[in-house]
């Protein structure tokens, strides 16, 4: 999907659709025109699609057309709908085991939510905010529980947004961190 979404941003998932014209036993200069522009445009759909593909895929190079390509890649990839839910169900178990870690920061944790949202979402999962900052929240380390009681008594989860979060989070792990003696070396 997210190669279709590339060419229609260029404006050339027509020629996908449709395909290059034929032209008839007298076509007229500007038919042919058309035609000369269509398959210039046809070209750059194929090097966008043999960028797009491994090199290994030798039935899928040696079409002619980026139409041909493309059906090509179609039958090549048939079940392309049942892998991305089996990927989808292990990124859902990932991002329901997801915990921090003792030793982890805030933004590291928060990176590594992100990712396993992101991934969710390219897979077509639909995530709500409001789902990924519960699940921050409770997936936190025991020695923030002060700090997500503090956030949760003081907004409403379901507008708080990511960046807020993160933000009051950042400020209490560096009000944490200020807050330990240094370690001096004997």
């Amino acid at each position: 999907m997210t190669m279709e979404s590339f060419l229609r941003s260029k404006e050339m998932w027509l020629i996908i659709q449709d395909g290059i014209p034929l032209l008839g036993t007298h076509p007229t200069e500007a038919q042919e025109k058309v035609v000369a522009d269509v398959t210039l445009k046809d070209l750059k759909v194929k090097n966008c699609l043999f960028q797009a593909i491994d090199k290994e895929l030798d039935t899928i190079l040696d079409k002619s057309t980026s139409k041909k390509i493309w059906q090509s890649m179609q039958q090549k990839f048939p079940g392309s709908t049942r892998v991305k839910r089996a990927q989808l169900q292990a990124l859902r178990r990932e991002f329901e085991l997801l915990t921090m870690k003792d030793a982890e920061t805030i933004d590291q944790y928060l990176g590594r939510t992100l990712s396993s949202v992101n991934k969710m979402k390219s897979n077509g999962e639909v995530m709500d905010s409001c789902i990924v900052v519960s699940k921050i929240l409770i997936s936190l380390t025991l020695k923030f529980n002060f700090v997500v009681c503090s956030i949760e008594e003081s907004n409403d989860l379901s507008k708080l947004i990511l960046d807020e979060l993160r933000g009051s989070l950042l400020v209490h792990e560096q009000r944490m961190q200020d807050s330990q003696p240094d370690e001096q070396v004997l």
